[in-house]
């Protein structure tokens, strides 16, 4: 498993690499989401040690959001952010493999995209459960429930 920033630090790169200049912090949180979620379903374990929490926006994290919040909608993240530039030869070529998987799936959607589909999503539905709409909510979203949800949508 790895740290959350070392797994968006490695996104990071790709999408420079591939010259995406839409990521910002509300994309990048959905994709380390669909990351943790898809390794959960096919690999029935976590590739990320941190959780995320269902807020207004979708899934986020914590430190992730701590790390990026003057980077919302508007502000481009860029190579320069990068913490660790060597972080490509720190994860394995099976977890780089299956972070590029995710990221030729869903780096296509804008952060609002992704949003959207996350909001239509049981695990992040059941974790907002009883909340209002516009509600502030910080329930980690079940890890279980998440394997569960995305591996259902492989059948």
């Amino acid at each position: 498993m790895y740290q959350i920033n070392q797994i968006a630090d490695y996104v990071i790169l790709r999408l420079s690499e591939g010259g995406d200049k839409t990521l910002n912090s509300l994309k990048l949180q959905k994709l380390l989401y669909y990351i943790q979620s898809w390794h959960l379903a096919f690999h029935k374990k976590p590739i990320i040690q941190d959780s995320f929490q269902a807020w207004v926006h979708g899934p986020v994290n914590r430190e992730v959001f701590d790390r990026f919040k003057d980077r919302m909608l508007f502000f481009p993240i860029i190579e320069d952010d990068i913490l660790d530039k060597e972080i490509s030869q720190k994860i394995s070529d099976e977890d780089k493999l299956h972070i590029d998987l995710v990221l030729e799936s869903y780096s296509k959607f804008s952060g609002v995209e992704l949003e959207q589909m996350t909001h239509g999503e049981e695990p992040w539905l059941k974790a907002r459960s009883g909340f209002r709409p516009n509600e502030r909510c910080e329930v980690k979203i079940d890890e279980i429930l998440m394997g569960d949800y995305y591996r259902s949508r492989l059948q």
